[in-house]
């Protein structure tokens, strides 16, 4: 295990956390010099993660910093029944084949951050498929119905006469059974899974383990710095998105909602954060800091080449230029002109070319770095030019 002692260990694992249960029982857990068995559960739901979903999994590598081992859970069962938190409606459930297919997503993505050595990627479907129909009776027994109505998204769906499906009640139960399977000394989560992150603390108390402690993490908010984070919001941060895109969405978010990125996404150590506030707040420009954490994200997601070209590549966007690398497109046309709007939707530029006209009323459109002014222009075949939109995206379009 990592060299640090034990006040020091408690404080990285404390780190951007919301709330640790029972502090006490992991101190006692730690002191055993032991590695724990870490465990935090995955419904893959989605088949590409953004930078929200990796707070659970810094806070898994910082245990592993730490030498302990990481149970990756992907919940191929439970996704299929739907996580409810949240919810103020039944969830669909995902089928097998999707399921499937987003797990495959999650297990390519993961290990950008987790260390492939200390971490087991399980997947609850290779217990909970064997718990049959005796089983799942003697784990629904464990709890009354109004102990799952004190969950709060439950207790407001039923006071407002909103339907839950008895299946929904077996998700927190089944989640909690995860812990006994894996005897979990610690399970992380959101703040929002306190309740199913508890359960599992019950169900090993009544199948005669030590029960787990239990850590919370924040939910991240977006760039809006308002809403979670939310591919459906459209406020996100995709690790698997280019480089550059990466880095501007960074450098766009307030100097404000940066420190509270930092403190959860970033690996620099507290004395080293503590070092930037200190130097910003002795009058300090505060981008420089967001460009030094946006490089680490880059790198972290692609490398340090990348973070190198795309701060490059930022800059001279700043100053109203053009990158070096530009995505480069044919478009066939069948007129001899095509619309600037249709040209930008074609090129990928906006998703529509109502988009595109707006894109232009607003002064966000440029040809060869010419800003266009005209909603009616067209282009010609055979020509060649680099479209802009916004600050962050550029094409080569080649017409023909």
């Amino acid at each position: 295990m990592a060299q640090l002692n034990l006040n020091e260990s408690l404080a990285i694992i404390k780190r951007g956390s919301d709330e640790l249960l029972v502090e006490q029982e992991l101190i006692e857990k730690l002191k055993k010099g032991q590695p724990l068995r870490i465990k935090a559960g995955f419904d893959p739901t989605a088949p590409d993660l953004h930078l929200g979903h990796t707070v659970l999994l810094n806070k898994l590598r910082q245990f592993q910093d730490l030498g302990h081992q990481v149970f990756f859970l992907i919940g191929d069962f439970t996704g299929m029944i739907g996580d409810p938190t949240g919810k103020t409606t039944t969830r669909p459930p995902l089928t097998a084949e999707q399921v499937q297919e987003n797990a495959k997503s999650y297990t390519s993505q993961v290990f950008k951050i987790l260390k492939p050595e200390q971490t087991e990627v399980v997947f609850n479907s290779t217990w909970l498929s064997k718990l049959g129909t005796t089983g799942m009776v003697e784990l629904a027994a464990t709890h009354t119905v109004a102990r799952m109505l004190e969950r709060d998204d439950f207790n407001k769906r039923y006071k407002a006469n909103q339907p839950i499906a008895i299946h929904e009640f077996l998700y927190p139960l089944l989640q909690g059974y995860d812990s006994v399977e894996l005897k979990a000394d610690v399970e992380l989560g959101g703040t929002d899974q306190k309740f199913n992150l508890l359960m599992g603390r019950e169900l090993q108390k009544h199948y005669g383990q030590n029960p787990q402690c239990v850590l919370t993490m924040p939910l991240l908010e977006g760039l809006d710095g308002v809403n979670k984070m939310s591919k459906s919001l459209g406020n996100y941060i995709g690790i698997t998105e280019a480089p550059e895109e990466i880095f501007g969405k960074i450098m766009s978010i307030s100097d404000d909602l940066m420190w509270r990125y930092i403190e959860l996404l970033s690996f620099e150590s507290l004395k080293t954060i503590a070092q930037w506030k200190k130097i910003t707040d002795g009058g300090a420009n505060p981008r420089d800091v967001k460009v030094q954490f946006a490089q680490e994200i880059v790198t972290r997601f692609h490398s340090r080449v990348a973070a190198e070209q795309a701060l490059a590549n930022f800059e001279l966007r700043s100053k109203g230029g053009i990158p070096d690398e530009v995505p480069e497109i044919t478009i066939t046309i069948s007129q001899d002109t095509i619309p600037i709007a249709l040209l930008l939707k074609q090129a990928g530029l906006v998703p529509s070319t109502s988009e595109g006209l707006r894109s232009i009323d607003q002064g966000g459109v440029k040809l060869d770095g010419e800003k266009v002014t005209d909603k009616g222009l067209t282009l010609a075949r055979g020509v060649t030019v680099v479209a802009q939109v916004g600050k962050r995206k550029f094409a080569k379009v080649k017409i023909i």
